[in-house]
């Protein structure tokens, strides 16, 4: 799930709440040594004078939170399952004051339980977490007892140094501390990055791997992201960084921590793969171990050495537990929670005290879906309370309204009607001379993190979009460009979309009303964007002739995998996506005639 870089913008939303200017100072130091004997659950109780050999870790596990704090809205918010009958139910999920009912009931009863994450805990953040650099996400990560999390690439949205801020604490270089008296304390587990060095000195940025101890048993986490960062992230974010081969250095970092004498081991990774199924509980070893996976996690998990017992993943949103073979063609598990907070993965390690390795073949995983009908942690309520209070005045304030549901991060279709919606706004906002002249707008699919809900999020009314709804829609603050590009050049980031670095996982962009074309996904690779079918306004895109086209600053930069967008000449900066997008919303409804979701028509799609 490409998305969006998140730049470093939030100082234009400055709370009249934030007091202070803090500097950071040496933020890259002093990585916290090692994750934290919590002790969850209770005594041990192993008899009179000797222990068992073998005992049960509990390994509790997430991936790609995205600072979702309260309930994901609409179709977002919710997890498919299917019944024995082959009907499918879904079933609204998530929300952190859920969430850590659910880790605290799980962890009930389990005297060896440890929890790890795989990555996106923050970055692409609804405006609670968002608006405050994802100073609450941190805050309640720490309240949720996380031992361990990898980065992921949304971690580098605001670069380096900001990283470093959420891992040491310190207020904000920019907007100072936000509470009065109370200075931001950083996380109290370690963020892992075993794959990403610094340019200058070859050294990793952050802490590779640690050691997790719990009575005589070592159990060790490497942590890596995915070494396609740099394409998915703003050159900013990633400027002084090298990021490596995530096989390469998990067997690096596994060998040494052999060497060391931790014979068991957990690598957890942000990167992932596709089940055939979009359920929570499809069984993706069936007929076969690793059968219905398919994606970059399986080649990565083929390559890990057999010293990994078990594989955490994450990025791409989906669930799945999963066997895949490793080089030796034993079975190891795979898994991934799908994001949001909406499932937690609970896996069983048997871990032997004589060889303190893991016994592969009684692993033993499921993901259990965050259920909003349990009791809700009270410290998480007041949590969100908080910093609701601080986000109010600007989270409050209408900005349109809609007729109804306005699909975005919850459509799977190609087009999608909230990515109509948004790449109409853009080309309405850069359309006139004097803003860029614009033709054409181009969104991609992976920076609409949400659907415009019309069910009332607060007190505000159903129906009311409010500046909180479109920032969780729109988070990252992307400065808008348009560019002169040959129709040549379009044709050519049409064909991207499907080919090359999306070939296996096509990404659509959203197009603004004007352009239509026909994707035919009978074909393979760049044959299926039908290069003769694609018009503008009713005219074939002629190669040779200059068009304006409008797109975010990342696409512009060639991001996501479409370097003919990055050929851009003649650049005009524009107004930021999110303010073009409430923009377009307050022309184009009121109360009493608010906008309808557009039809998806420019897109003719084959099967």
């Amino acid at each position: 799930m490409s998305a969006t870089p998140q730049k470093n913008r939030a100082s234009r939303r400055v709370l009249a709440a934030a007091a202070g200017l803090v500097t950071v100072g040496a933020l890259v130091a002093a990585m916290p040594a090692g994750a934290h004997d919590r002790g969850h659950g209770h005594g041990g109780g192993h008899g009179h004078g000797h222990k068992p050999r073998t005992v049960d870790v509990q390994l509790l596990s997430f991936n790609d939170l995205h600072g979702n704090l309260e309930p994901p809205a609409g179709s977002a918010g919710n997890v498919s399952k299917t019944h024995p009958d082959g009907t499918v139910e879904s079933i609204p999920a998530g929300g952190v004051e859920y969430l850590a009912t659910s880790l605290r009931t799980a962890r009930q009863g389990n005297p060896y339980s440890v929890t790890a994450a795989g990555g996106d805990m923050v970055g692409a953040s609804p405006l609670l977490s968002g608006l405050f650099h994802d100073e609450p996400t941190i805050e309640a990560l720490n309240k949720l007892d996380l031992d361990v999390t990898a980065v992921g690439n949304h971690e580098f949205d605001e670069g380096a140094t900001e990283l470093a801020r959420l891992q040491n604490g310190g207020c904000h270089p920019v907007e100072g501390c936000y509470e009065k008296g109370k200075k931001f304390k950083g996380a109290d587990f370690p963020y892992l990055a075993a794959n990403v060095t610094k340019e200058k000195t070859g050294k990793p940025l952050l802490k590779p791997y640690t050691v997790w101890k719990k009575k005589g048993v070592k159990i060790g986490f490497i942590g890596v992201t995915l070494e396609g960062t740099p394409d998915i992230v703003t050159a900013n974010g990633v400027k002084g960084l090298k990021f490596h081969d995530e096989v390469e250095t998990i067997n690096k970092y596994a060998r040494e921590l052999d060497r060391k004498g931790v014979k068991s081991i957990v690598a957890l990774i942000h990167e992932g793969g596709a089940p055939a199924s979009t359920s929570y509980n499809y069984d993706c070893d069936s007929p076969g171990a690793g059968d219905g996976i398919s994606g970059p996690i399986v080649d990565i998990a083929k390559g890990i050495t057999p010293k990994v017992d078990a594989l955490v993943t994450g990025h791409t949103h989906q669930a799945y537990v999963c066997t895949v073979p490793d080089p030796s063609g034993k079975p190891r598990m795979v898994t991934s929670a799908s994001s949001f907070g909406k499932l937690y993965t609970d896996t069983t390690l048997t871990y032997d005290r004589r060889t303190n390795d893991i016994v592969r073949t009684s692993v033993k995983s499921a993901n259990h879906v965050v259920t909003r009908d349990q009791p809700k942690a009270p410290d998480m309520t007041r949590l969100i309370d908080r910093w609701n209070k601080l986000a109010a005045p600007i989270a409050n304030k209408a900005q349109g309204w809609i007729s109804a549901d306005i699909n975005g991060r919850g459509s799977t279709a190609p087009e999608k009607p909230l990515g109509n919606v948004i790449a109409d706004a853009q080309l309405e906002g850069l359309a006139p001379a004097d803003k860029g002249g614009a033709e054409v707008a181009f969104m991609n699919p992976g920076g609409i993190r949400a659907d415009l809900v019309h069910k009332a999020s607060g007190s505000e009314g159903d129906g009311v979009v409010t500046y909180g709804e479109a920032f969780t829609v729109q988070p990252f603050t992307n400065m808008m460009n348009v560019v002169d590009l040959t129709g040549a050049q379009l044709v050519t980031a049409l064909q991207q979309q499907v080919s090359g670095p999306n070939a296996a996982s096509p990404k659509i962009l959203q197009v603004s009303r004007g352009l239509t074309y026909t994707l035919d996904l009978t074909k393979s690779g760049a044959d299926r964007v039908v290069a003769d079918t694609i018009k503008l306004n009713g005219e074939a895109i002629d190669p040779a002739r200059t068009y304006r086209v409008a797109m975010n600053e990342f696409l512009a930069g060639g991001g996501d995998g479409f370097p003919a967008l990055g050929q851009g000449t003649n650049k005009l900066v524009g107004a930021s996506d999110l303010d073009l997008f409430n923009a377009y919303l307050a022309a184009h409804s009121t109360a009493t005639a608010p906008l309808a979701p557009p039809a998806t028509d420019r897109i003719t799609v084959i099967q």
